[in-house]
């Protein structure tokens, strides 16, 4: 069964091959450039209303040079107003100390400018905070320097240290096996997948050997290596390629063009050979793995504990018994998986209830119909891993001495 399993990974890793971009005669390229991207009508030949690599730095150009540092806020200056019609403007003088990099110590004296009204841009810097600040040119040349951004990196650390603490406090030898594999998970997505997706490698199959690696790893690594875990390997992988095929029979139909966000249209000129229906497919392939390894795990582990609570159960006992399992935490299940795709889309429906849309307009959109194939093709994959999983159970393990 091992060996059919890897000669299959191979064969699926053999389809991975360079995909060009759209090509020329492709009539979803067409549909992009006339879609409605941002509720709003573009010109079809305007696809963008404006190139997002024009305000990005040039790479070979010294003058645009980004360099980072954490800074701390020393001093501020009483803030001025500029009154204009519609805005106002407010400077800070403010003085601050480099406390990070080869310029640790050093102060600099920025002008901190911001529109008064504006919460996505606009923060009022006060003594004691922590800021990070960006200087152009070459490094060690603070001729152009601003405050970029508010310092929040240490939250995120300081939450990810006490999940690790709780993780390793209430699972001990479990937790720590869940820490390393999740480090496994992370390296594999931006050491193998993310690199592979630059490439220009096809992301449908490079997703599927991804989550498959991690899958194999992650089971084995918490399920020990018998029959119980290769049961629930083979259940989620199911699972997932269900998940995959329905968003691409649904997304095929719906003619997803992959550019529902403004993060897939920034990536569009940054490379244009990466295939983005293809990534929209396999981010929907990577979304559904966690709930479809958790119940493709669940269902194994249940119709195990059945078959050593009773050695000489039937198979076809133990298939009824694992699948009335796995209907039971199937609902929950699907219902954590849709209300995390929602929670996520939490400011977009908003944003759509606030405007009183159309109910045609607002199902038609690109972006709307991803979020709903999106939720629905990943717990579509998770129900087909609850009876692939408890059919599998009835097989192998009444086999198990």
């Amino acid at each position: 069964m091992l060996k059919i399993f890897i000669l299959a990974m191979i064969m699926i890793f053999s389809l991975a091959l360079p995909a060009g971009a759209l090509s020329e005669d492709d009539p979803l390229e067409e549909d992009l450039l006339n879609d409605d991207l941002s509720a709003g009508d573009i010109p079809a030949d305007e696809p963008f209303l404006e190139d997002p690599a024009d305000d990005m730095p040039l790479e070979n150009d010294p003058d645009h040079e980004e360099h980072y540092y954490r800074a701390r806020v020393l001093k501020v200056e009483e803030a001025r107003e500029d009154q204009h019609d519609y805005y106002t403007v407010i400077e800070q003088e403010v003085v601050v100390e480099l406390t990070s990099g080869p310029f640790e110590g050093k102060e600099l004296e920025i002008l901190n400018t911001f529109f008064e009204g504006d919460p996505v841009y606009d923060f009022v810097l006060e003594e004691g905070q922590e800021v990070i600040v960006v200087a152009l040119g070459e490094e060690g040349s603070f001729e152009q320097v601003h405050v970029q951004d508010l310092a929040r990196d240490r939250g995120v650390y300081y939450l990810l240290g006490v999940f690790a603490l709780v993780l390793l406090l209430v699972g001990r030898m479990k937790g720590l096996k869940t820490l390393l594999t999740l480090g496994v998970t992370i390296f594999l997505v931006f050491q193998f997948l993310l690199p592979l997706l630059l490439l220009g490698y096809s992301p449908i199959p490079l997703a599927v050997i991804m989550a498959s690696m991690a899958i194999t790893f992650t089971l084995f690594v918490i399920g020990g290596l018998n029959l119980k875990s290769l049961v629930a390997i083979l259940g989620t992988i199911s699972g997932v390629i269900v998940a995959g095929l329905m968003a691409f029979w649904a997304g095929s139909i719906a003619r997803l063009t992959g550019f529902g966000t403004h993060e897939a249209q920034m990536l569009y000129f940054l490379d244009q050979t990466i295939d983005f229906r293809g990534l929209l497919f396999a981010g929907i392939i990577i979304g559904s793995l966690g709930a479809i390894t958790d119940i493709g795990m669940s269902v194994a582990s249940a119709a195990a504990e059945i078959k050593q609570a009773s050695p000489d159960i039937s198979g076809r006992d133990l298939f009824r018994g694992s699948l009335n399992v796995g209907r039971d935490i199937m609902g929950t299940m699907a219902n954590t998986l849709i209300m995390a795709y929602v929670g996520a889309a939490t400011p977009m429906l908003l944003l759509v209830m606030g405007y009183e849309m159309d109910w045609l307009k607002i199902i038609n959109m690109d972006l709307i119909a991803t979020e709903f194939v999106r939720g629905v093709a990943g717990s579509i994959g998770l129900i087909a891993a609850v009876p692939v999983t408890a059919l599998l159970a009835g097989r192998l393990l009444p086999r198990r001495k």
